[in-house]
């Protein structure tokens, strides 16, 4: 009876373990929790058999001196512990790895057809070498020479690997290294060193008879440093079919309408058979085109996004596709008269979006038939089936104040009353129609009364972003000839509107700035209790995209903050930060 290999847990897999769930607890939800449980089980009850097998034929072997006592079929319990922690470990740097990652955009089907050629030849590429590898173990283990310990790994997980190839290829290939090759490799590497050591202090011995005789470095066996990256390459190739599967449970509800919080291993396995053929392309196309609007016009947004899950998370972003697209029909125009025209035609596509059109059939023929190729998508995925029409037709209503700013001369925003009503038109809309969105995908968790409260607040959240926003652009809109700070208040000071187009930076326009920022986190302290109202799962994700938007008022607060192409920024860490604080709150 020993504690050596107890010793290496403590020592080696123990501190990763605490370090890796501080960093990710903040992060972590409860199918990210389902995610890693499934794969430990997996990985325990598929390696028990396989090192049970080993340690009877005496291929590897555990001095009485270095282990406790305790046994299963054979095998230490610290070694059924090794199962579970290098499971664990590896699953949780995958997580904070691939936490950003919008997994639906890596889908590809069938009708997207230069891609889709080219991950079939990865993909059958894939499992003829994993074929080929698999024969080779298996003559390996036919020598039962000094090729056996390498032919057992190769023949116990070259199967495993062929299937999730096949089941997740699309994933596998597309995903960014970050999310696949990192948290594969840098664990390897850490367990190589980890690995040496033990053989070193002969924590445990691999028999001579049964391995090659070559050393990765010495003191590091090139069987043991295969076994490492076999296994790390496992346990990541699962949880990738795992998010390859909620992707496609969450992207196609078509296919499946209906996804449970914790899909059953079963509905995990039908959504990836599902035939690439049954993918629907258009779908997956939006999704792309909408991360990539967000991901270039709101940081912010961008990372708060990160947080929020399943088919909650692909509406978000659609919500904001449109936002952002109808915005931008509107803002650049290259008249008013444009402007007017397009203005027009999104009330209409609302009015066929809610049936109050006699006049077309449907709204992907009137869509295709009206809007440009690159706006289609927006508003061909916005989920109006469960958005009510008052706020949508609020904001477009919202555009034509700044559709006002096209006569030369006129700025419409004459006092504050009309500056509120403004915010509540193109943010408090938006802000309503995101918590319509959390109580749709979270149903039967707020009480009427709540969500009549919650609505309330968020209407006043989406004036003071709006605010923020205002105060920080007051250099660009000046440059687009718009003036939003209230013409009563430039009045105060002296100014005119006009006085703003030619210096925006002057001390009296920087006091009214700040004036702004003052009412702004005002309306925020008052309403940002109401997040706590919110359903679990999005109650923090909520006060990242508050908090992080919130941040940039902050900056503007402090003496001397540094502006990039005419707006103030947060720096990358401090946004992280934010967002951490966030999350933490609960």
């Amino acid at each position: 009876m020993g504690l050596d290999y107890a010793l290496v847990h403590l020592y080696y897999n123990i501190p990763p373990a605490v370090l890796l769930t501080a960093c990710y607890f903040p992060l972590c939800t409860k199918i990210d929790i389902y995610k890693v449980l499934f794969l430990i089980v997996i990985a325990v009850v598929s390696t028990t058999p396989w090192d049970s097998y080993l340690i009877r034929r005496r291929i590897w072997t555990y001095p009485s001196d270095a282990i406790f006592g305790p046994t299963l079929f054979e095998i230490p319990a610290e070694e059924i512990f090794f199962f579970i922690v290098q499971t664990y470990n590896t699953s949780l740097l995958y997580l904070l790895a691939s936490k950003p990652t919008f997994h639906p955009v890596y889908l590809r089907g069938k009708r997207l057809l230069h891609d889709g050629r080219r991950l079939r030849i990865w993909r059958w590429l894939g499992a003829v070498l994993l074929v080929v590898a698999i024969s080779l173990g298996a003559g390996l283990i036919a020598g039962n020479g000094k090729g056996l310990y390498l032919g057992l790994i190769m023949v116990w997980a070259g199967p495993f690997i062929f299937m999730l190839w096949m089941l997740a290829y699309q994933l596998l290939i597309n995903l960014p290294a970050s999310n696949t090759v990192f948290p594969i490799v840098a664990p390897t590497l850490y367990l190589w060193i980890v690995d040496t050591i033990a053989l070193r202090r002969g924590t445990w011995v691999i028999e001579s008879g049964t391995k090659l005789g070559w050393s990765l470095w010495d003191g590091l066996d090139i069987e043991e440093a295969f076994f490492f990256l076999i296994t790390n390459t496992l346990i990541v190739f699962g949880l990738v079919a795992f998010d390859n599967a909620l992707a496609i449970l969450n992207t196609f509800p078509h296919l499946f309408p209906s996804v449970a919080p914790l899909p059953s291993p079963v509905q995990l396995v039908r959504a990836l058979l599902v035939s690439t053929s049954h993918y629907r392309d258009e779908r997956i196309v939006g999704l792309q085109e909408a991360l990539k609007r967000l991901r270039k016009k709101s940081r912010s947004f961008y990372l708060a996004s990160g947080c929020f899950e399943g088919r909650l998370r692909i509406d978000l972003i659609l919500l904001y596709s449109f936002c952002r697209v109808a915005d931008d029909l509107v803002d650049n125009a290259s008249s008013g008269v444009e402007a007017r025209h397009w203005i027009a035609q999104l009330t209409h596509y609302l009015d066929v979006c809610y049936a109050k059109s006699e006049k077309a059939a449907s709204r992907d023929a009137f869509v295709r038939s009206t809007f440009p190729t690159k706006a289609q998508s927006a508003l061909l995925c916005l989920p109006t089936a469960y958005l009510s029409p008052t706020p949508l037709y609020d904001l477009v209503r919202g555009f034509e104040t700044d559709l006002n700013f096209s006569t030369p001369g006129q700025f419409p925003i004459a006092d504050e009353s009309t500056l509120q009503i403004y915010g509540s038109r193109v943010a408090g809309t938006v802000a309503e129609l995101c918590l319509e969105l959390v109580f749709y995908h979270n149903r039967g968790q707020t009480t009427v009364q709540q969500r009549r409260e919650i609505v309330q607040a968020g209407g006043r959240m989406g004036i003071a972003l709006q605010y923020i926003n205002i105060a920080r652009d007051i250099a660009v809109d000046a440059m687009n000839a718009r003036v939003y700070i209230p013409t009563s208040w430039l009045e105060s000071k002296g100014l005119r509107p006009e006085d703003v187009l030619q210096e925006s930076s002057s001390s009296s326009v920087e006091s009214l700035r700040q004036r702004l920022l003052d009412k702004a986190m005002k309306i925020y302290e008052d309403a940002k209790g109401a997040i706590e109202l919110l359903p679990d799962q999005s109650r923090g994700p909520m006060r990242v995209a508050v908090e992080s938007y919130v941040e940039i008022g902050r900056v503007l607060r402090n003496p001397g903050y540094q502006l990039k192409a005419g707006r103030a920024t947060v720096p990358k860490g401090r946004r992280l930060r934010v967002a951490w604080k966030a999350l933490r709150k609960g």
